[in-house]
């Protein structure tokens, strides 16, 4: 019995140039994982060491082969032993998405803030940090959605309501 081969994605040669560019420029150590999302059009994908995100940040915004000028949307995630932040990004000048990921600690831990680059992301972190307790250096952070004499983030997985019968 034969086995059929998959073909390769048409944004493989993005991703793969991708991974190049940042490798040379920042270093080896700084792509973890870097894949195509099928299910989502083949975008790449790339998971980044939190250490290096803020270069690598600034590198797929300014970069002439890059250009991700426009910060869609950031996502926090609780994988219950990790949070992850979500990033998804878009290029005008080249019509093409990417997405990434940056996983830390999942009690205090925190990412590298990218205000200073894309400024929308200013409430999207303060939403990540409102809701699952993802702290993002480098900027002062507080609540967005709930009081600040809220106890907790309610979209943890192990949030308990301080009032249960609030």
């Amino acid at each position: 019995m034969s086995e059929e081969v998959k073909a390769s994605s048409p944004k493989q040669p993005l991703l793969d140039n991708y991974v190049k560019i940042i490798k040379e420029q920042i270093g080896e150590d700084t792509i973890k994982e870097a894949f195509i999302n099928e299910v989502n059009d083949h975008m790449p994908i790339l998971i980044v060491n939190k250490d290096k995100w803020h270069d690598v940040a600034k590198l797929i915004k300014d970069h002439p082969e890059m250009q991700f000028d426009y910060l869609m949307n950031l996502a926090g995630v609780d994988y219950e032993t990790y949070m992850e932040v979500v990033y998804h990004f878009y290029s005008y000048k080249r019509n093409e998405f990417l997405g990434v990921k940056v996983q830390t600690e999942r009690d205090g831990g925190s990412v590298p803030s990218v205000m200073d680059i894309w400024a929308t992301a200013d409430w999207h972190e303060r939403e990540a940090y409102d809701l699952l307790g993802i702290g993002f250096t480098g900027r002062e952070i507080s609540r967005i959605l709930l009081p600040d004499d809220w106890v907790g983030h309610p979209l943890r997985k192990d949030y308990k309501p301080y009032d249960e019968e609030v």
